[in-house]
Order: structure tokens, then sequence, then C-alpha cells
């Protein structure tokens, strides 16, 4: 497992909604978009939570960082977690970046030849509106991917950093866009003689036959080819960075001027990685689609603004004829300035209109002239059918192939495995075809039914292997995909062998158990006795003609009177069968579950009242009073244990005390007037109490309207005599601002005056400035307190961290940490 967070290049280009509209879009695919969750926000709907999540980072307009995370976690090739563990994992790692209670999307991703998740997390917390970027990140993911991989039993990966960041870039490239970077190419073409040379003018030679320079910039050495794109030396190589090549070989010189007869070697270029295939045709294809690409692109944005151009000019034209028309009428002043207002209104809505109508047309035309990487190149023509493009995709990674529950074959002559096009393919050349819930993949030598492998996806799979195969198949994974193959094969009634003894002798004795139990029924017989498959005659005296033609196989094989016997199974007092059953043995078979169609053979058959079963007769559901309660009407209760009424006033007897509530009123018909649309969820009300009521003392339900219908308003906080300072009137002042925050709904917890108490820990929150006078902010329960320092002790608070906890002893003294401030 790897998790990798994927930073933004500019804060401005950061966008969460357009990021979650990425990772939820199907992009054309139907296997694509897996798991979707939504965490720590109120809504459960994409859309809404993202609207959620902007007006909570609209909130912070202090920070100026990226305010968005990205964080992708990616499986080995084999590994297909649950759920249940994908969730487990989200959570571990959010919180373990220290986004513990920040709003988040995750979304699985099931596109690629590893299943990976997507999560976007909000960096501004909700509740404090302050922005968290985690520290040291990649070795904190490490650590955590470490743990995860051990405690749900993931395949391990090398989460030690031995690459820098530019070397971390270049093998991106090479692997996700199949070109060579710069970085990569002079490790394999001239790293090692770079090392080897004795002097500044070996290394300049070095340089030249293989279309280099290097150069002073900075405190290092830059490396740049003919093309233009440069690399650190320290890159290449750590040896050769600026200092310990002056070590070796003196201070640095520069290239002298460059020979004419340069020697001819080899030339960086961006070119696809090496491999088997030949790709010379390909790429020529590919550098001429990438130019088409620009010109078409070009050409088509600018007919495109042309158009715009020309149709706000006629919109502006019919604009001016309107008003110069209201011009010559004779109308009132009123009239014609209503009028001009309108012609303007109607020609600001039109040009708003070719300018929404010019934005969809580019960006219609960037996605129809897209340039394209050259590995999503060749995904492009492998997914029109290119045979070259598909083995291209391939051959870049040929260790690379299925693994897990596959279906394969023995035989080396591979067909076209189905007629059914493509959902998608991944960049290593894994074909994914879609049938109903299960995906099945390609990857020319295995099948794998990756996704919602139910039984049609396993009949799919058996079919396409037998096309491309033949009849005999190689089965591989666990004891219990093996055996759902062997029942998919029996129950399609697949003309296949498995290569496995094992698997073929199974399937041989569920495909006898089933002609057996065919047989019993009458779908297999002939004349000579052999076991031949019939298919059922569906016509309309299909079941008369069935039975007649098993009446004669058996009479032609045991006689007329084993044929007499068995037609009342040889026991006294048996009727002779008939050629159909009555009208009310239809339905009523015994291994009805085990037919294909049930048909009843004469059309005009009825069923008479007394021959329909007893469990047909009703329609409709039926009660269940077994878990309801007795209530007869409004007010009326009846216990469980005995069927007495009990009514609201009435005395509650024990035995009956757990059937109803207490200090709950006769209920009515309607609430009265003064309650409605004031009164809140019973399960959300607690016991009320009133201060110095005695235990005998009873609220009356005029005096609980009362105690909530002004819970809204802003009360006076009960404070201690304190000598009035201006410290104290500038905490109360702030007080005073943050409680009638409080009482709009704003989520704030309640600010009170500090009270010194002897041994009483608190949590520092933080400071403000009312004023001139320093506030010291402390978290003790629920509860905000605020009280007054002096500048001096708020120079100490600064160097606290927030959340640390603080004790405050009689004197009124701070300590932290052993020391007393």
């Amino acid at each position: 497992m790897i998790a990798k967070h994927v930073p933004m290049n500019s804060a401005q280009s950061s966008d969460f909604a357009g990021l979650v509209k990425y990772l939820t879009g199907p992009q054309g695919k139907d296997e694509r978009v897996g798991l979707v969750c939504i965490t720590n926000c109120q809504a459960d709907q994409v859309e809404i939570a993202v609207l959620e999540i902007l007006n909570t980072q609209a909130q912070n307009t202090r920070a100026t960082a990226d305010k968005t995370y990205h964080l992708i976690v990616s499986f080995r090739a084999n590994e297909t977690p649950d759920d249940a563990t994908l969730r487990a994992i989200e959570e571990r790692l959010s919180n373990g970046l220290g986004f513990n209670g920040h709003q988040r999307v995750s979304v699985v991703h099931h596109d690629t030849d590893n299943l990976h998740m997507h999560i976007a997390i909000n960096k501004i917390h909700p509740v404090r509106r302050t922005i968290h970027e985690p520290f040291n990140a990649y070795h904190t993911l490490g650590q955590l991917c470490e743990r995860l991989e051990k405690d749900y039993g993931l395949e391990r990966d090398n989460h030690k950093a031995d690459k820098v960041h530019s070397e971390n870039r270049a093998s991106d490239m090479e692997h996700n866009a199949a070109v060579e970077s710069l970085l990569g190419w002079i490790k394999r073409e001239c790293a090692e003689q770079m090392q080897q040379a004795q002097s500044w003018d070996g290394m300049h030679q070095v340089m030249r036959e293989h279309g280099l320079t290097m150069h002073e910039r900075a405190n290092g050495l830059v490396i740049t080819s003919e093309n233009g794109i440069s690399v650190k030396a320290s890159s290449v190589h750590r040896s050769l960075s600026k200092s310990k090549l002056e070590n070796r070989l003196g201070g640095f010189e520069p290239a002298q001027d460059q020979p004419q007869n340069i020697p001819p070697g080899k030339r960086y270029g961006k070119k696809p990685m090496r491999s088997s295939a030949d790709t010379t045709e390909l790429y020529a294809r590919y550098k001429v689609d990438q130019q088409f690409a620009i010109t078409g692109r070009a050409a088509e944005w600018s007919k495109a603004v042309a158009r715009k151009k020309r149709l706000i000019e006629d919109a502006k034209r019919t604009g001016r004829l309107k008003r110069a028309a209201i011009k010559l009428l004779s109308a009132p002043r009123i009239a014609k300035k209503l009028m001009y207002a309108a012609t303007s209104n109607s020609l600001r809505d039109e040009i708003a209109a070719i300018n929404q109508q010019y934005i969809k047309e580019r960006q219609e035309i960037y996605e129809r002239y897209q340039r394209r990487a050259w590995a999503d190149w060749l995904r492009r023509e492998a997914t029109a059918g290119d045979p070259q493009a598909l083995a291209a995709l391939r051959l870049r990674d040929p260790a690379t192939g299925l693994e897990g529950n596959t279906v394969g074959g023995t035989t080396t002559a591979k067909g076209k495995t189905t007629s059914q096009s493509p959902d998608s393919i991944t960049k290593n050349g894994t074909i994914i075809y879609r049938f109903g819930a299960s995906a099945i993949r390609d990857d020319g030598e295995k099948l794998k039914v990756s996704r919602g492998a139910d039984q049609a996806g396993l009949e799919a799979a058996l079919r396409m292997a037998m096309k491309r195969f033949g009849g005999c198949i190689t089965v591989n994974g666990s004891a219990a995909f093996k055996k759902r193959i062997v029942h998919a094969a029996v129950a399609a009634n697949l003309s296949v062998r498995f290569s496995d003894d094992a698997l073929e002798s199974r399937r041989q004795q569920l495909d006898q158990s089933l002609k057996n139990k065919e047989r019993k029924h009458g779908n297999f017989a002939n004349n000579q006795g052999d076991t031949v498959r019939r298919r059922p005659d569906r016509s309309r005296h299909g079941n008369a003609r069935q039975a007649e033609a098993s009446r004669a196989a058996r009479a032609s094989t045991a006689g007329t009177e084993s044929v007499q016997r068995g037609a009342n199974g040889g026991k006294p007092h048996a009727r002779s069968a008939g050629k159909t059953a009555p009208p009310q043995a239809h339905h009523g078979l015994r291994d009805l579950s085990e037919l294909g169609v049930v048909h009843v053979t004469n059309r005009g058959e009825v069923l008479l009242p007394g021959h329909v079963p007893g469990h047909v007769e009703h329609k409709g559901s039926k009660p269940n009073h077994g878990v309801r309660r007795h209530i007869h009407r409004p007010g009326r209760v009846l216990s469980d244990n005995a069927n007495v009424p009990i009514h609201s006033g009435d005395a509650v007897p024990a035995a009956s005390a757990r059937a109803v509530k207490p200090n709950v009123a006769r209920t009515g018909s309607a609430p009265p007037p003064a309650s409605k649309e004031r009164l809140r969820h019973l399960s959300q009300l607690g016991t009320i109490m009133i201060g110095g009521a005695s235990a005998g003392e009873q609220t009356t339900p005029h005096a609980i309207h009362s105690s909530i219908n002004h819970d809204a308003s802003p009360t006076p906080m009960p404070v201690k005599s304190v000598s009035d300072s201006p410290g104290q009137s500038a905490a109360d002042k702030y007080i005073a601002e943050r409680e009638a925050k409080r009482a709009r709904g704003l989520a704030i917890p309640k600010h009170t005056r500090f009270e010194s108490v002897a041994e009483e820990a608190a949590r520092y929150v933080g400071s403000r400035q009312i004023e001139g006078q320093a506030l010291a902010l402390l978290a003790v329960g629920d509860e905000i307190m605020v009280l007054p320092i002096d500048d001096a002790t708020a120079l100490r608070l600064k160097r606290l961290v927030v959340g640390q906890q603080l004790v405050f002893t009689s004197k009124g003294a701070i300590k932290t940490k052993g020391r007393t401030r």
C-alpha cells in the first residue's frame, strides 16, 4: 500500500468542487467509481456536502495556502480490500495526519490496474476555522502505511525516503506517461562515464558526446540538454555535486567553445520508454496527431471567437435599432424610460447567453483536440481497436499480470475474446469488460472476475475463456473460487473441460447428478436406453406429448405389463394416472424449484373455490400484534401483564410501571395553539427541574413553555463580585460580544469571567487584545473563562501551545511543566 500527497502548484488553482467532480465523475466508464464516503458533514449527498465544505473554506479569509489536501492511497494489483477495510484505512490515515474532525470526501476507483482511493480533505477546521498543514507528511504517511499493512494483512511496500523530489517526478513521468525523462536518460547512458572523468576537460567531453552541457547555477551545477531541459547534477548521483567534484577535480572550469566537428553520439529526446515492441510507426503517428491537435484546436478556437464577436455585434445592432425606434415614439417620458430599461436588460441577457455558449464550445473543442501523453494516446488507439497499440501497452511491463482468482488456458493459439466493446483499457493493456454487475479483466493471458463476481459474471468469464483458449480451461485461485467456477459451468451446461483433474472429476460428478435428477422428471430417455437431453416442449400440448413419449419408451424396454404395473406403482387401491394433473394439483409439484417453466396445458381449465389452496386464498399483508402495544384509543394504554387500561391520571401499578412513561399527560387530538411550532422532540428532553423546588413539586406545562420559549435570548451571567477595573471592563466587553454571537445560533462555547479556584486545571486556548488590554482565554469544562493579564504574562503565554493544560494555585499563579508563571 502506498499513500501519496498530490500538492497544487499554486493556491489559486485549487478547487475542491472541481476535484470532487473529477473523482465522482464516470469519465465515460461504467467500471470506475466505487465506494463514496462523506465524513464530518451534515449532508449525505456529494453536491450538498461540497457546498458545505466550500462555505467552511470561505469563512477563513486569512489563509493564503491551499485549503484542500488531496491524498491518494494505492494498493497492490492483487489486493481488493472490502468496503469496511477501506473506510478504516481512510479514517486512520486522515486522523494520523492531524485531520481529526475535518470534513472530507473519499472515492474508490476501479478503472486502473491497481485499486486506489482518493481522499479530498478540507484543511479548514469546521469549528475553529483554522487551517492545518501536516508537518513532515511523507514520513508520517510511511509510518502509517507500515502499521496498516501489518494490521490488515496487506503486502508490504518500501516506505523509506531514498529519492529526492526530482527523482520522484522523473520516475512518475516515465511510469505514467511512458516517456523517457532527462534524469533517467542520463543515468542510463552517461552517468558512469561522468563519474570516471579525471578532469574538467574529460567531464565536458562526455557532455559534448551526448549533447549535454554542464554549467554553474547559484551554488550548484546544472546539466542542460539541447532541447533546453535541465536537471541538477547532484540528482544524477551524489558524487556529481559541485562540492565533491571540486574536491576531486579542483575548482570548476567552464567548458570552452565547442569544436566544429562534434563526434556523433546519442542525443536525448522525449521518446517512448524502451520495450520489446517496435513503436517507431506508432510514435510517428503520435507526433502527427499531436501536431494536428495543436493546429486544429487553434483554428477551431479562432472560429469560435469570431462567431461570438459576430453574434454580440448583431445583438448590439438590434439594441441600437430598438432604442432608435423608442426615441421616435410619441410616448410619455416614464414609458420611454421603461422601454429603454427593458431593451438594456434584454441586450445584457443575450450577451450573457452568447458568452455561455462560447465557453461551452471552447470546452468541447479542447476535449476534441486535447493533447495526450504517449501512454494515454496508446490507450485511446487500443480502445478504438488498434492491435499494435494494445500490444505496445502490454509490453511496457511484461512482468505485470493478473493474479489471484483467474481463468486461463493451456493452448497458445488465442482468438478473439468477445464481440462486446471494452469499457476501458488500463495503461498496462488490461481490457476491462462490463457484464451487468460483474467486471471481467483480460490481460491477454488470463481472465479475472475482479468485481461483482456473481453467477452471471462467472459464466461470462467461462464463455470468454472457451472462445479464447478452446475447451480446456485452467483455473487458479482460492478453493471457494474454483468451486463456484465448477458450479457455474455445470449450471450453464457448458461443454468445457478443466485441466485440473480434481476440478474435472468434480464437474463430472455434478453433471451426472444433474442428469439423474432431470431423468427423474422425464427429460432424458430414448429407445436405446441412452441418456439424451431433450429440450422441454413448451407448446400447448407439450406436457401431454412428453408424457406419452415417456410411456412409449418404457413400454418398448420393459413390456406392457411393466408399464401397467408402473402405472399404479404396484400399490393396492391406487388409481391409474391420467394424462394431465387435476387443476388443484397445478403448481404444487414437489420439486418445483428445479423446473424451468410451469405451464398449464389446457387453457379452458379453471380453479374452483374448493381447489384453491388455503395459503393463496386471501391476498394482502396481515398484522402482527405480537410486536405492538395494545392501544385502543388515545389515553388508554394496556400494560403487558394485564388487560387493564391505564389512564394518565390513574396510579400505575409496579408491575406495569415499565409500560408507561412518568410525567406524561393524557394525549389530546391536537396541541394547544400556544404550543404549535414550538414543541421539541420528546427524545431530546431530559428531566426538567426548577431551582429551589421541593421533591413533591411538579412543573406545569405553562412553566415548561416559559422556560424553553425564550432560550435564544442572552441572559446575564452569574459572576462573583469583583472590583471594576479597566481589565475587567475589557473582559466584560469581549464576553458580551461572544455571548451575543452565541445567541444568534453560532457554534461558540459559553464565555464567563475567570473565577480563581485552588488547584483547578484548565486548558490554554488563546489570547486576545481588547482596547489595549491583554486577555487570556482558558477552557474549563465546556466554558471559556476570560482572564485579564499584563503584557509580561501575555508574552510568556505566547510560548505555550494551544490546548496545553494549566494549573492555577490559590494565590492566582499559573503552573505549567513544573514552572510557575
